[in-house]
């Protein structure tokens, strides 16, 4: 086996590739895809694969057809010779449901889980939204790394950020806010989150007496709808504070969730495991050190 992989990106992720064979070294192929007019996915790997440790890399921002190409990539890699296929997905799509929360409803964070891990020998995917579940261990029944992307935002907070004021979006990501702010020395908090529906949010942020000095930075993993954010931005303005910096790490940003988040904010970046317009932060130098780590193991 070559100690290099050939690195295949999936339409859309050709720069996180680039990027990944630059930080951990790799040759990066292609692959074709294109939409027959009945809606059928066709698919060609022009990179030559017989005897190569491949890495697809597909992000799963769009699951659904994303997955469709995934399979088909990683199928035809296998069937065309490759000694091991692994899957580099910086967003992991279909974390959310981990149990029926009403009869009759599919877990489908476990259905994924075991059609993945039947196509691929390995998985490094960024900050995966894990609830119930303790570890991607849980759910694949492949080698899987689950990359932080704290210390990426961490580093980019210090840099571009004057006496930042880490705000998490929930209890839930208190430990997580606290590792980031530690990390370069700043205050932190977070805030009560009331959640009703998909785009029926409220907020209540904790006391922030003496922090009027303090460049509000909203931080939070994924940024779907934006009314988390958008609520908190409303209600720092409230009470007097300066409009905040907004550093996620999943930009997935709905329908016009990015425009109305700009027009509340001072400034929204993110992290480049969904392709977007507000990507700063680069994640390919902390996937590429997992990738190396991920042990192999022969499929049965």
């Amino acid at each position: 086996m070559t100690p290099h992989p050939l690195i295949l990106p999936l339409p859309g992720n050709e720069s996180f590739a680039r990027d990944l064979a630059a930080a951990g070294g790799g040759e990066v192929g292609a692959v074709e895809s294109r939409r027959f007019p009945d809606g059928e996915t066709y698919l060609r790997l022009m990179s030559p694969v017989a005897g190569r440790a491949v890495d697809l890399v597909a992000t799963l921002a769009g699951p659904d057809p994303d997955f469709l190409r995934l399979a088909f990539a990683a199928d035809a890699a296998r069937a065309q010779g490759a000694a091991r296929v692994r899957l580099i997905a910086p967003y992991l799509a279909y974390m959310r449901q981990d149990k029926a929360f009403h009869p009759g409803e599919a877990v489908t964070s476990d259905t994924f889980a075991r059609l993945v891990s039947l196509l691929v020998d390995g998985l490094v995917t960024v900050d995966p939204h894990l609830h119930r579940r303790a570890a991607l261990a849980d759910l694949y029944t492949i080698p899987a790394a689950a990359v932080q992307a704290a210390p990426a935002l961490a580093d980019w907070i210090a840099a571009e950020v004057e006496r930042p004021l880490l705000i998490g979006p929930d209890s839930e990501s208190a430990q997580w806010v606290q590792a980031i702010a530690e990390r370069i020395g700043a205050p932190w908090a977070v805030m009560e989150k009331t959640r009703r529906g998909d785009f029926d949010v409220s907020v209540e942020l904790p006391d922030l007496t003496g922090r009027a000095g303090h460049t509000p930075v909203l931080v939070d993993d994924i940024a779907s709808s934006g009314r988390t954010l958008i609520a908190a931005a409303e209600l720092l303005a409230a009470r007097g504070l300066a409009r905040p910096v907004c550093a996620v790490v999943h930009a997935l940003f709905a329908g016009d969730a990015y425009a109305r988040l700009k027009a509340v904010v001072a400034r929204v970046v993110s992290c480049d495991s969904v392709p977007h317009p507000s990507n700063a932060i680069r994640l390919a130098p902390l996937v590429a050190q997992a990738m190396a780590a991920l042990p192999d193991r022969p499929r049965t």
